[in-house]
């Protein structure tokens, strides 16, 4: 299933907290969803999970409109929001069945797929338990269990992993990689970027309530790229190497740093390996000369202006 943002806007008064996005993902993404605060991102994915009406725009899964036929959103979409339950009193169990008789499953059914459930999100063991006595990251999970009940395609998460602690989020991301690997569309936003950058194939940045990149993560790395990065480290004289390095053709840049030297290097593969060999022929003590990978960090940093609203 393919879900598509075309031109949304969203306006409070004289205020655009979404102004004209556009972009898709589909079955299979995980797709980053990435800005500063204020950006516009809770807006837009509450207009997707058709809890808001834009102003303008439309959003749809496979041509056919949520804001004209918003039923056919709630049957495909899952939310996830950045709020944890507040039924205070009530058990997992309570909670999960409640939602799933709100999602018009009976009987057996009903009991079937509120244990498949448990069992997935890994809260079986705490059916009984009231959710004011779980711990954040067993809430996100009964939450995210929440949305799955009617098996959507397509699952919108609101900084899930906020405040979650290290365990916390590496669960959380396996059982979003598996939800990927079953054909299911993701949509996650976040500030923790470098985590992101490892579950994500691809990402949406807005800043302002602009789109500013979109696509693949690959392609938006490549076009947002001004020169290759290099990690290199020698055998002895750090200060002396990479003062040779910046004077070989090509090397824009060359800054000590605690693992080693990092390079600016502009140009072709060609001139990556014409810097390596430049080094080892005057004599240069090289042990690793390593391509490093730009992140969502990078790339948000090289996109983004910082500007406020």
């Amino acid at each position: 299933m393919q879900i598509e943002v075309c031109e949304l806007q969203r306006h409070y008064g004289k205020a655009k907290a979404v102004d004209g996005i556009s972009f898709r993902f589909g079955s299979g993404d995980i797709c980053g969803f990435v800005g500063p605060n204020g950006a516009g991102k809770t807006t837009t994915m509450r207009v997707m999970a058709t809890l808001d009406e834009p102003t303008a725009g439309d959003v749809r899964l496979d041509g056919v409109s949520v804001i004209d036929h918003p039923e056919v959103g709630r049957r495909h979409i899952g939310f996830v929001p950045d709020t944890l339950p507040e039924y205070a009193d009530m058990t997992v169990r309570e909670y999960l069945d409640f939602f799933a008789r709100a999602y018009g499953l009976r009987g057996v059914q009903r009991r079937d797929v509120v244990d498949r459930i448990e069992e997935f999100t890994g809260v079986g063991g705490l059916r009984e338990r009231l959710l004011k006595h779980l711990s954040k990251g067993m809430k996100q999970r009964v939450c995210l269990g929440r949305a799955l009940l009617h098996d959507p395609e397509i699952l919108v998460l609101d900084e899930p992993a906020a405040g979650l602690d290290p365990r916390a989020r590496i669960e959380l991301r396996e059982l979003l990689f598996l939800l990927a690997r079953g054909g299911k569309a993701v949509f996650i936003s976040s500030h923790i970027l470098a985590e992101l950058t490892e579950i994500c194939n691809a990402v949406v940045i807005i800043e302002r309530g602009r789109l500013v990149e979109s696509g693949i993560l690959a392609d938006v790395t490549h076009r947002n790229r001004h020169a290759h990065r290099v990690l290199l480290r020698v055998a002895r004289d750090r200060e002396q190497a990479a003062a040779l390095a910046r004077e070989l053709p090509g090397v824009e840049g060359a800054v000590l740093q605690a693992d080693g030297i990092q390079l600016e290097v502009a140009g072709t593969d060609e001139v990556l390996a014409a810097v390596l060999r430049g080094l080892v022929t005057q004599g240069c003590p090289v042990i690793e000369f390593r391509l490093v990978q730009d992140d969502l960090e990078d790339i948000f940093m090289r996109v983004t202006k910082g500007d406020v609203a």
